[in-house]
């Protein structure tokens, strides 16, 4: 692809994969409904299976057809993490340990937000997710299922998936961090 193509690329916003994290966003009500309201958990395993597809499908769209964006870049882990965060909300009425992973996305995602806007700032590239991020959402996905589909889940079963799933949280945390401060402080390029 040439240059010049590549670039007007990045800085289109209808495309396909921006269009399925838009259908992502537009599916949290839906299950938030599902869930507190219908208390239908077998629909809401549904939705958020169908969040996940449409998810790992926007990602391999945009790398394959050539679909990458700066937009894309921003919104996709918007509609991730705004999807985990209800989700884990919702969990949060059955589940009480939820509250730890609930509130470490929230610290874990508002720092990579700060220390991510200066990256861009200081690069003026937008960065792109790492495995151990790739992780993370696979690892909350995951949980999250297992919670919905397995209603009477035992409660010692449910603290150890929480607690694997917030080590994964704590790593990618860790390694966001050191890559955006290193960035930050010594002027690295990571690409």
């Amino acid at each position: 692809m040439k240059t010049e193509d590549k670039t007007n690329c990045q800085k289109k916003i209808l495309t396909i994969p921006n269009l399925l994290s838009l259908f992502r966003l537009l599916l949290i009500p839906l299950f938030v409904w599902l869930y507190l309201e219908k208390q239908d958990y077998r629909m809401t395993t549904v939705v958020l299976v169908l969040s996940g597809l449409t998810d790992v499908v926007d990602g391999y769209v945009a790398r394959h057809f050539n679909m990458v964006s700066d937009f894309g870049k921003v919104l996709d882990p918007v509609a991730d993490k705004l999807t985990q965060l209800a989700m884990l909300f919702c969990l949060l009425d059955r589940f009480h340990f939820m509250l730890i992973p609930l509130i470490l996305l929230v610290v874990k995602e508002l720092f990579a937000a700060v220390t991510g806007l200066m990256t861009i700032y200081k690069t003026k590239v937008v960065l792109g997710a790492d495995w151990h991020g790739k992780a993370t959402t696979l690892a909350l996905y995951t949980m999250m299922i297992v919670h919905l589909v397995w209603y009477s889940i035992p409660v010692a079963v449910s603290n150890i998936l929480i607690g694997l799933c917030v080590a994964i949280m704590l790593l990618s945390f860790v390694l966001y961090a050191i890559r955006n401060i290193r960035i930050i402080c010594k002027g690295e390029s990571h690409v």
